[in-house]
């Protein structure tokens, strides 16, 4: 219980420290930069029992507000003038609607992108291909959305952030890019 309580802590110092240093959407545009990003508001926790990648009745879904949030969202970056991207989503019905509502390009499927709550032991091999995938993108390229789930961001930057919330990084040719803020959710 104790120990649970202090990760808990933890986990919402290191949130707290992040929504402090919030960054401007505009720095997307810059070459390299990626934007990690947690699916809009899905009512509820995790998916039912015996849910399936392949069908969207079977699993927890963006409601009327997180399908608002995420197209305002894609207005604000387009304010911003990202207007294009590269955008990998988690093969999840929520990820993959919050990354089509952006309107910022096609959307691919990213099975380093999928959540693995409620099975923990598949924490080191998603965040170690997602790592790589990371690792691979060009120093210089352009914008790249990554569209993904609470716990993967939590396990990747060892803290959260809202639905439609995010961090932003700066790529660096590994699989530690280096973390330059927090966007807010809408």
């Amino acid at each position: 219980m104790r120990v649970a309580i202090i990760c808990g802590l933890l986990a919402f110092l290191a949130q707290a420290a992040l929504a402090a240093n919030p960054i401007a959407l505009s720095e997307l545009a810059q070459p390299g930069r990626v934007l990690m990003l947690r699916h809009a508001t899905a009512p509820g926790n995790g998916d039912p029992p015996n849910f399936r990648l392949d069908d969207c009745a079977t699993q927890r879904n963006l409601d009327a507000a997180g399908r608002a949030q995420a197209t305002t969202l894609g207005r604000r970056l387009a304010q911003a003038g990202i207007v294009r991207a590269r955008i990998y989503s988690s093969q999840w019905c929520r990820c993959l609607e919050t990354a089509r509502l952006l309107e910022l390009g096609p959307v691919e499927p990213l099975p380093a992108l999928n959540s693995f709550y409620p099975q923990p032991e598949r924490r080191e091999a998603t965040i170690a291909r997602l790592r790589a995938f990371l690792a691979a993108l060009p120093t210089q390229g352009p914008p790249v959305v990554l569209v993904t789930h609470q716990f993967t961001i939590n396990a990747f930057t060892e803290a959260g952030t809202v639905s439609g919330g995010g961090s932003l990084f700066e790529l660096n040719g590994t699989g530690s890019p280096r973390l330059l803020g927090a966007i807010q959710a809408n």
